[in-house]
């Protein structure tokens, strides 16, 4: 009865974590999650960045993970179309040169997050923010 429990507590977690996981486009740049994000309900697009470019980093950088790319919209502006969002790059395994001490940092998740007021016609907005999407403390 006990391995029953086991088995039935895994098969439930498994299921919940493929529900739950986000599905990721693959880009060569950002500008095509940023016009998703822009049209999504919730103002989110998720991706992974594939191409020479993201070859190019994960070689300079010695990681063999892929290099994910989440965009959220921080605020809608009264323009349709229009949004301020935060464009976010990350990777795992990333080993950074270890300056002044040589050699090179254990490999850690690198960041790297960016804002832009951004609309569909790839100019910034002319109006005044409409609805902060942002969660308040």
């Amino acid at each position: 009865m006990k391995a029953i429990t086991v088995l039935v507590g895994a098969a439930c977690a498994l299921i919940a974590s493929t529900s739950t996981a986000q599905e990721r486009l693959p880009v060569r740049d950002a500008k095509q999650l940023m016009l998703s994000a822009l049209d999504a309900p919730d103002g989110k697009a998720h991706g992974v960045l594939v191409g020479e470019v993201a070859e190019a980093i994960s070689k300079r950088f010695n990681a063999t993970t892929p290099i994910y790319i989440d965009v959220s919209t921080e605020k809608r502006y009264a323009q349709p179309g229009c949004s301020r969002l935060n464009v976010r790059f990350w990777q795992d395994g990333v080993q950074l040169p270890n300056y002044g001490a040589g050699g090179v940092q254990a490999p850690r998740r690198q960041t790297i997050d960016f804002g832009i007021n951004y609309c569909r016609d790839g100019q910034p907005p002319r109006s005044p923010v409409l609805m902060d999407m942002r969660r308040r403390p």
